[in-house]
């Protein structure tokens, strides 16, 4: 991130590893906690299940075409081509999904789940396994830009538009749990919340959640996208935001595309810059959160203020 338009330069060499969370920012009820992120591992009794679901999910007709080669059966009932293929696969993962929620399921399981509404009749297992593949995890095919997840062969628009929903409803949620609410009481849902926004954007964009007298969350609002290693920032444009919504607290973050939060001495300085424009009009600078893609850093828990 840059202030007044620069170029960011690389982190420092011999920086920290950006495994920090941010801690607390000089005031009381400050949780450093930041929740845990959920892995792609699943749970033995999911493992258990694999390959149980491989032999159930193969095509029925395959089989039987099998056991006829050669001999002079009469033709199979068209009837059997209106039953869409791995209909009971679909069957019993919803089911084991509706029992056991998100602990029953393997990550490429919940990515099937999704995908059957947008393709009806086809075996998508392949499908969900080879966005894994390219995409890394569940987060990260829910957060690709449409245009990389066209791609990937045999995934359409419905498919995607399913994808961009799931994304939507989760940020809605984690904004839902940090709008109107004390900032430090719940500061591990703050950064939960910006990571989830920005973790897996593939380039660098700067938020601003502006706090009230109580400091509570008053707004959050995207204020500038750039490039893989830079996004400008704009100090006076900072305060008079701030101004305008009556804050008198702001909280910065922005992301790394690279994954490695670590801030640059361009972060560090722009930070200074951002804090001296809103002291000038009696607003405090909280924090900046620098947002990777498994870890984040507080340049308020570093002293970079």
């Amino acid at each position: 991130m840059t202030g007044r338009g620069g170029r960011r330069k690389g982190p420092p060499q011999g920086g920290a590893e950006g495994t920090e969370e941010p801690s607390d920012p000089s005031s009381p009820g400050f949780e450093d906690a930041a929740p845990s992120r959920v892995g792609g591992v699943a749970p033995a009794s999911a493992a258990s299940r694999e390959e149980e679901e491989e032999g159930e999910d193969e095509d029925p007709e395959a089989g039987e075409e099998a056991g006829e080669s050669g001999r002079g059966s009469p033709q199979r009932s068209t009837k059997s081509s209106e039953i869409p293929l791995h209909a009971g696969h679909r069957d019993r993962l919803r089911a084991r999904f509706l029992k056991g929620g998100l602990d029953a399921v393997h990550d490429y399981e919940l990515l099937e789940l999704l995908l059957f509404r947008a393709i009806p009749r086809r075996d998508v297992k392949p499908l969900a396994k080879a966005l894994l593949g390219r995409f890394h995890d569940v987060e990260g095919v829910l957060s690709a830009e449409p245009a990389r997840l066209r791609e990937v062969k045999g995934l359409g628009d419905s498919a995607i538009v399913e994808f961009k929903i799931v994304e939507a409803a989760a940020h809605r949620l984690a904004q839902a749990k940090v709008i109107g609410r004390p900032v430090f009481a719940q500061w591990s849902e703050i950064v939960a919340y910006c990571r989830t926004r920005m973790a897996h954007l593939p380039v660098e964009e700067v938020r601003l959640l502006f706090l009230d007298k109580k400091n509570a969350l008053m707004a959050d609002e995207a204020r500038n996208r750039g490039t893989v290693d830079h996004a400008p920032v704009y100090p006076r444009e900072v305060a008079k935001r701030a101004v305008e919504l009556r804050a008198s607290g702001v909280v910065m973050a922005h992301n790394h595309p690279t994954g490695d939060p670590s801030p640059s001495a361009a972060d560090v300085r722009t930070t200074k810059d951002v804090k001296k424009a809103l002291e000038a009009v009696g607003v405090q600078l909280i924090d900046h959160i620098i947002v990777g893609k498994k870890a984040d850093v507080s340049l308020r828990a570093r002293d970079l203020l």
